[in-house]
């Protein structure tokens, strides 16, 4: 229980630090994070099933994020060429430009973790991918990278 409990305050700590420093580009992290997400996919643009997936949100919660993002103008929704019921979400030139200014910033605070030594974080990151790929978190068997 403590571990949990722990996880769960860390995770609590971590949110308020980067909706803080997210606050100056009106981004809140559940919107960087699907910037995030467009950015490294393939070709800028997910399905918003994938989206939803992706980011592990009710669809309608995935939704209302590139809503917001798209009055910002961030992204784009445009048609699933491949199924003409879908839409996309596109990153566009202005997410692309909050998204590495907006990266920076949390690079640049040490994502929260500044307390951490580098040997601890690689720690760390391990601990939580042997948990993350027991719950089969990922695709497949590859090294984790987010």
């Amino acid at each position: 229980m403590a571990a949990a409990t722990s996880v769960m305050r860390a995770q609590q700590l971590f949110l308020a630090t980067y909706d803080e420093a997210l606050a100056p580009f009106d981004l809140s992290f559940p919107r960087f994070e699907a910037l995030t997400l467009l950015e490294f996919s393939r070709d800028g643009r997910l399905p918003m099933t994938t989206l939803s997936r992706r980011l592990m949100v009710h669809p309608t919660s995935a939704t209302h994020t590139v809503k917001r993002l798209a009055e910002q103008g961030f992204v784009e929704r445009v048609p699933n060429p491949d199924d003409g019921r879908g839409t996309l979400a596109a990153i566009t030139p202005a997410g692309r430009a909050v998204l590495a200014e907006a990266t920076a910033v949390l690079v640049a605070g040490g994502f929260a973790l500044d307390a951490l030594t580098g040997a601890e974080r690689v720690e760390l990151f391990r601990l939580l991918e042997k948990v993350r790929r027991g719950a089969r978190d990922f695709d497949d068997q590859s090294s984790a990278t987010i």
